[in-house]
């Protein structure tokens, strides 16, 4: 049976995004980012990245093609995010996904970005399948998640107020490092130790729920604190604790949640999981429990349109197709 071919377009913010799929097998993934022209800003300007979209996405397109060796003939189908991210951004990557579906004559899929993220772990291992539990773990987005059948998501808990992702880059701001602020926290985190004290309130939210509002005041209290006191203080130090109190509760719980659905699997998707701590964690702690772990690669976590391309054949399968009348969302929900 031949296994479709599916080519994904990802414009949702500040990365102009194309991959083409056939079954799950990758073929390529193409990416154009504006986010140097943002870093002068200090973080995305709507906008800029709208217009950086408009002049990048046709040529996105065919770059993905081109290293897919295959033809616009040869697709099956169009999968595109329509949501959530910024509207206009948005508009540009799923207006061009229209008329390119419609001038092939295939199948228009709109994608729901966030699962996006969680299906790009199929890509990463081709043999995945549910049950599993996974952790979501983005700018926008913080949560525990129970797939029970493909297509399908459980929410057992998420962020009561900012998302990991969130603060993680209010945290940078703080500590003065520019834009992106993950990975600069990241980088920063690796040259100080985990010395100074954390609150306790991460640990205190039950369930599979989680809070960053109060650890981020915490942060930002404590460097200005120290600083009108004029006492010395390790902003490497502070960036490595800061990192072990916001990561090791996302590991702690997807671990507990996967023991409680009693499934043998964890994946997880979304920016923050790029995070080279967080992995080894996950794998850590998941190799302790007997877990098996999926995670995608790292430049898959990021936006990207492979994530688009997975999602989309997933919902192909199903036929789950869209109407060319679909219009962008800037909000939609998780399920």
């Amino acid at each position: 049976m031949k296994e479709p071919i599916i080519l994904g377009i990802e414009s949702s913010c500040d990365e102009t995004a194309a991959a083409v799929v056939r079954g799950r097998t990758l073929l390529s993934d193409e990416i154009a980012s504006s986010a140097s022209v943002h870093a002068k800003y200090g973080g995305v300007v709507p906008e800029i990245a709208s217009r950086a979209h408009a002049d990048a996405v046709d040529d996105v397109v065919s770059r993905a093609l081109a290293a897919a060796g295959v033809g616009k003939g040869e697709l099956d189908a169009v999968a595109v995010t329509y949501g959530a991210g910024l509207l206009g951004s948005l508009l540009v990557g799923l207006s061009f996904a229209k008329g390119f579906a419609y001038g092939l004559g295939v199948p228009l899929i709109g994608v729901n970005h966030i699962r996006g993220h969680l299906a790009a772990a199929y890509l990463e291992d081709p043999t995945l399948e549910p049950p599993f539990v996974t952790l979501l773990a983005s700018g926008g987005h913080t949560a525990i998640l129970y797939a029970p059948g493909e297509g399908t998501f459980e929410v057992l808990g998420g962020t009561l107020d900012d998302a990991a992702g969130e603060a993680f880059d209010k945290v940078a701001r703080v500590l003065g490092l520019p834009y992106p602020g993950g990975p600069r926290v990241e980088e920063l985190a690796r040259q100080g130790r985990p010395s100074v004290p954390m609150p306790k309130m991460l640990k205190g939210i039950g369930g599979y729920d989680f809070s960053y509002s109060g650890l981020k005041t915490y942060i930002v209290n404590y460097a200005h604190t120290m600083e009108q006191r004029g006492e010395a203080w390790s902003r490497a130090d502070l960036a490595c604790s800061f990192q072990h109190a916001a990561l090791d509760i996302l590991a702690e719980k997807a671990v507990e949640a996967a023991r409680e659905k009693g499934c043998g699997t964890v994946t997880a998707g979304g920016g923050v999981i790029a995070n080279g701590y967080l992995r080894e964690l996950l794998a850590a702690r998941c190799a302790e429990a007997g877990l098996r772990l999926v995670l995608p690669a790292k430049k898959r976590c990021t936006d990207n349109g492979a994530m688009i391309a997975a999602e989309g054949l997933l919902k192909y399968k199903r036929g789950e197709f869209s109407p060319l009348s679909l219009n962008a969302q800037a909000s939609i929900p998780l399920r």
